[in-house]
């Protein structure tokens, strides 16, 4: 009887983690774990910068996964790494973390979408509060006096709400256009800038596509949602920023480099502009003594748009998707082209 061939086992790719011991676990909890070792032998390096235990891993690396603190990496990767055929990265920005010639020689993913609705809540909170005044009755009832009541009682508000109000955006990304699904049952009015972006609205939603200037003067409301960019970069100078409406709250979710953080402090400490920040780069975090830190007007959160430990999981769910899309000969649904790298942040 002639003895039955067995075939030899595949070899499972491997998968080199980037990521500190402290942060991993917040992206790859036990589930993911045993998900990413079911298809792929995988470890894990530590450090912002490219050491030699690092450069050991990524001499076998059929595959990298990148992360916050991961080191940025430049064209010597194709040498250190020389079996390396994708990078899968945790997070939606890639643009300053790999050199531009990795992206036409490597498939180089990453995982935004699951950030999309989380950054668009923390918007639609921002715009809830200071819609409402929430913060400046606040204000009003920590002093020793009830004249806010009366006041009210006499005159009634004015304007105060976001049901039916109209809201600038600039950016129609995914974020953008999660904010406006999120708040379509409030009968928001949205005046979007993005000269990129489809001008398809979400089913209900009421959007009209306007210049810069239409945008910045359509409400005292306005959100930035874009990518940071060449043409974003400071794209609320010290010359919009003066002729915005008296009283104009912006609210960042995106990146800090779109406004002019030095003309936007000066603004809201002299009672013309409020704020509702979640970000401040590239001054993030704002030194402890820094006036927006405690201005009246000025909102702040520490970054945390996407810090749901939720969003971490997803995230590492897309990777480990892309990455066995991608090792089964399949396309990968998020590949970062170079055609894409000049409207990304």
């Amino acid at each position: 009887m002639t003895p039955t061939a067995i075939a030899p086992r595949r070899r499972k790719p491997v998968v080199v983690v980037l990521a500190g011991r402290s942060l991993f676990p917040s992206f790859f909890g036990a589930a993911e774990r045993r998900s990413l070792a079911s298809r792929f032998a995988w470890v894990r390096v530590g450090g912002r910068r490219v050491t030699p235990a690092m450069r050991r891993q990524l001499a076998r690396a059929d595959a990298v996964v990148t992360t916050w603190d991961s080191p940025a990496l430049d064209e010597s990767l194709l040498e250190m790494a020389p079996r390396l055929r994708m990078i899968a990265h945790c997070g939606g920005e890639v643009k300053l973390r790999f050199a531009p010639p990795l992206f036409e020689r490597l498939t180089i993913t990453n995982a935004a979408d699951p950030m999309a609705r989380h950054v668009a809540e923390l918007a639609a909170a921002f715009l809830l509060y200071e819609a409402r005044n929430i913060d400046r009755y606040r204000a009003e009832l920590q002093r020793p006096s009830n004249a806010i009541y009366d006041a009210r009682h006499l005159r009634g508000v004015v304007g105060e709400s976001l049901l039916e109000a109209t809201v600038g955006l600039i950016g129609f990304g995914r974020i953008g256009r999660a904010l406006v699904e999120l708040l379509t049952p409030f009968g928001a009015r949205f005046v979007v800038f993005d000269p990129y972006a489809r001008r398809v609205a979400p089913r209900g939603a009421r959007v009209e596509f306007a210049t810069l200037g239409r945008a910045l003067g359509a409400s005292r409301l306005l959100v930035i949602a874009a990518a940071l960019n060449d043409e974003t970069r400071n794209l609320l100078d010290r010359r919009r920023l003066v002729r915005l409406r008296p009283g104009t709250s912006i609210i960042n979710v995106a990146r800090g480099g779109i406004v002019d953080l030095e003309a936007l402090t000066e603004q809201v400490i002299a009672g013309r502009l409020r704020c509702g920040l979640d970000v401040t780069d590239p001054v993030e975090p704002l030194p402890g003594d820094h006036p927006l830190r405690r201005a009246p007007g000025a909102i702040l959160t520490p970054h945390v748009g996407a810090g749901a430990d939720a969003v971490r999981r997803q995230m590492a769910a897309v990777v480990i998707d892309e990455l066995t899309r991608h090792f089964d000969g399949r396309r990968p649904r998020n590949r970062v082209t170079p055609a894409m790298l000049a409207t990304m942040t």
